[in-house]
């Protein structure tokens, strides 16, 4: 539980100072004079993830997912992500998997190539007879061009059980595919 609150105290604190940021204006001048439009709108994305898992009985985890992503301007954008993650488990005990389901906030901070995310939502596990559906956050940093996605994340799941309790943690790596809708 204490791990809990300190994540989710850091969570909110990233959240706070990304949202109270000064906003970039959505229309910018050219050297000529002519004001030029920010084409805000959507983007797709395809990912693997991999992670490591610091809790027992867990192994390792592997997933794909999907998110779509919606730019407020250059810097700042709004996320939805859901797939599939499955945490492996050695010695004969099923596997855990579950369907994420996350809503985001996405910030640029350098080159509007490297970003800061915060997300927020569920775990719904799906597979062995587990059916407590976790709370799910995850703060990570990452790189994107205009194809390319590559990201690590901490995720904490705050009611999977563990050895010693519940609330499970992973480092995870996305690499993924993008593109605009």
């Amino acid at each position: 539980m204490k791990n809990l609150k300190s994540i989710t105290g850091l969570f909110v604190l990233c959240f706070t100072v990304l949202t109270t940021a000064t906003m970039s204006a959505q229309e910018t001048t050219s050297a000529i004079g002519a004001t030029e439009n920010y084409d805000q709108g959507f983007r797709l994305g395809f990912g693997i993830n991999g992670g490591f898992i610091f809790d027992d009985p867990y192994d390792f985890s592997l997933g794909a997912d999907a998110r779509i992503q919606y730019d407020l301007n250059q810097r700042y954008s709004i996320t939805f992500t859901t797939g599939f993650t499955n945490l492996f488990i050695g010695d004969d005990i099923p596997d855990l998997g579950f369907i994420p389901a996350k809503a985001g906030f996405k910030a640029f901070v350098w080159e509007n190539r490297f970003y800061v995310l915060g997300e927020l939502g569920a775990a719904i596990p799906v597979t062995n007879d587990y059916n407590t559906t976790s709370l799910l956050l995850a703060p990570g940093i990452g790189y994107a061009n205009k194809y390319f996605d590559a990201s690590i994340r901490y995720e904490y799941y705050n009611d999977f059980p563990r050895e010693n309790g519940e609330g499970v943690g992973q480092l995870a790596l996305r690499l993924a595919y993008g593109f605009r809708l």
